[in-house]
């Protein structure tokens, strides 16, 4: 080989492989990386063919526009060094959310059959760019993106985050905000869990004491659920409330996004800021306020539980149904979507079983178990949804007492529930706690304040939607779940949510096979720094250990692992602070008797990168067979 030859196949071997990795969340169908980059520069110019494509290509000038202050436009036309085409006849592979990008260093073209899909190639060309097209200011970078071929489609037609705004109320500037960030990771299903015992966050103008009363209630802080009780007269000042025009702007501000909002109204139980309002709906009429974060309930520890105070709604007075049927019309006529969700959980029927008009329905109905009542309360909603052009979406234990064929299940009590609805022919949205409960904590319990369950990111990342031995046409698809009872601020909303929402999005965007937890990692921890630039939370849990302890041989045993590769774990029991010169971890340790404490810190090459956690010998003892 002449030595000019030489020197060019260096030059090709350089540019070809000294470009970045592609690091995309989620995972796209096919990745082809080609050779060569494409340069964003001021006079690109972005075009769309179709006028179905300007508001996609003006979203994408409006995003690369603000870092890069270039102010690029975009214009009908074929030949944009941007291109976003729709195709005259559809690509079947594509369906209406699929999408090619095909990048080369003259230009980038995307395609898709519908503007969902343009929309979705953007957020992946906007992730091919470097991190700081994500920041909220004009940057210097060099703005080149590596030449790829990709071809991506969903898995799942429903890929969805709740968000719970009435533990703890979110302005219409935050919720647009955590919208904004959920269609950038391709998710298409915004779960608004609107009412609940702590708040009534819709206005509904036929019912105006719903937010007069229900959406307030009286200041406290502290740990939810261990709070005070409201006082004789102390004011009700904590809450708030989204009004119908907010409804119609969050709703409007979703859909250019490609995001639809499905609204949850959780009856019959969850009531008690509607109880507020309208104690006459109970079963026993008392007045209750709307719950600041007290101690209102008893469990038990198998899933039955015990109301201190009334918060369901009674399934046997007429004026029930028609409140509701007020309620739905006013709901259904602001979202657009076929689903209204309307609970079903949790719905404790002590003082049903205790009230006369309760007794006389079920002997009417010729039905012997009060948990019947359910059924019968489920079935007049949704002949209330039905007459509205509404579907019925509920919980898992609207499967308890019967429903309708057309009802669709949310299974979240594990799969049990969504593999019997789907048995029965209901088609099924996957949200098992176990996998995609998000309020759950994220790493050891003694770093994040103090929640009931655990949830790894990796374990998030394992779900697989379709259970063995279900027809998955009966699944709709997943999502994830983020309670607020624990979460005042959308700051750390963010942060409960990221990066197991990255992960959820992999489940139910991404091919199966792609799936790779090591290959994850890397893409989510570059991922982390371009949040950083976005100005996004999230946590770092994934780099801390994970720690067991057993008994073996009547000693204690500690056991500890990393949820991802590459972790280095080093302890002390000695009462000093550990670093790399301390005890390496490799293999299950006997710990010696005496009042030890534990302390773990976890390093990565050589440099410290999780938490320091420090556990009493009494806290090592509790973890015996758990965790």
């Amino acid at each position: 080989m002449k030595f000019s030859q030489t020197l060019f196949f260096l030059l090709y071997v350089t540019i070809v492989f000294a470009q970045p990795p592609i690091q995309l969340i989620p995972q796209p169908v096919s990745v082809q990386p080609q050779s060569g980059v494409f340069t964003l520069t001021k006079s690109t110019t972005i075009h769309y063919n179709q006028a179905d494509g300007r508001a996609v290509a003006e979203m994408l000038s409006q995003q690369l526009n603000v870092p890069t202050g270039f102010g690029l436009s975009a214009k009908e036309g074929k030949s944009g060094k941007i291109q976003l085409n729709l195709n005259a006849t559809p690509n079947s592979q594509l369906g209406g959310e699929g999408y090619t990008l095909d990048a080369s260093s003259k230009a980038v073209v995307i395609t898709a059959n519908r503007p969902a899909g343009l929309f979705y190639g953007i957020q992946t060309l906007t992730q091919l760019l470097p991190k700081e097209i994500g920041s909220k200011k004009v940057v210097t970078a060099t703005w080149t993106l590596p030449a790829v071929k990709i071809t991506d489609y969903p898995r799942f037609g429903w890929r969805g985050i709740m968000l719970d705004v009435s533990r703890n109320f979110f302005t219409k500037t935050e919720v647009k905000q955590y919208i904004d960030q959920l269609a950038k990771l391709k998710y298409n299903t915004f779960h608004w869990h609107l009412t609940d015992d702590n708040g009534w966050r819709i206005e509904i103008k036929s019912l105006p004491k719903l937010t007069e009363v229900g959406a307030w209630r009286v200041p406290r802080a502290g740990h939810f659920g261990d709070r005070a009780d409201p006082k004789p007269g102390e004011p009700a000042t904590s809450g708030g409330f989204y009004t119908q025009d907010d409804i119609r702007e969050i709703v409007a501000y979703a859909q250019v996004r490609n995001v639809t909002i499905v609204p949850e109204i959780d009856v019959p139980g969850h009531s008690m800021a509607a109880l507020a309002a309208y104690p006459e709906l109970s079963c026993t009429k008392a007045p209750v306020t709307v719950n600041p974060g007290t101690p209102f309930s008893e469990w038990y520890g198998n899933g039955t539980f015990k109301m201190k105070v009334e918060n369901t709604l009674n399934p046997s007075d007429e004026n029930v149904y028609a409140f509701l049927d007020k309620v739905f019309t006013e709901v259904a006529a602001l979202f657009p979507n076929p689903y209204i969700h309307v609970g079903g959980d949790e719905c404790y029927k002590g003082y049903w079983a205790n009230d006369p008009g309760c007794q006389a329905l079920m002997k009417q109905l010729n039905i012997r178990h009060v948990e019947d009542l359910q059924g019968y309360f489920m079935s007049r909603v949704e002949k209330i949804l039905t007459a509205k052009g509404k579907k019925l979406l509920g919980w898992d234990e609207i499967l308890e007492g019967g429903i309708s064929p057309g009802a669709t299940v949310m299974s979240w009590r594990g799969i049990k529930g969504g593999i019997e609805a789907a048995h029965a022919g209901h088609n099924v949205v996957m949200t098992p706690s176990t996998f995609a409960y998000l309020d759950y904590n994220q790493g050891d319990p003694t770093i994040d304040p103090p929640i009931y369950a655990s949830l790894r990111t990796q374990k998030s990342y394992s779900y697989e939607p379709v259970p063995d031995g279900v027809d998955a046409k009966y699944i709709l698809g997943g999502q994830g779940n983020l309670w607020t009872e624990q979460i005042p601020t959308l700051r750390y909303a963010e942060y409960m949510t990221y990066p197991r929402a990255w992960a959820l999005s992999e489940v139910f965007w991404s091919p199966k096979t792609v799936k790779n937890w090591p290959d994850f990692v890397q893409r989510m921890e570059s991922h982390f720094d371009r949040a950083d630039v976005a100005q996004i939370n999230y946590s770092r849990a994934i780099y801390d250990p994970i720690i067991r302890t057993n008994i073996k041989d009547g000693k204690l045993q500690l056991e500890m692992a990393g949820e991802i590769p590459g972790l280095d774990m080093y302890y002390t029991i000695d009462d000093t602070m550990p670093d790399q010169f301390s005890t390496k971890y490799s293999q299950p340790v006997n710990l010696p008797d005496g009042p030890i404490t534990l302390r773990v810190a976890t390093y990565r090459s050589g440099k410290p990168i999780g938490h320091l956690i420090t556990l009493k010998r009494d806290d090592l003892q509790k973890r015996v067979g758990r965790f």
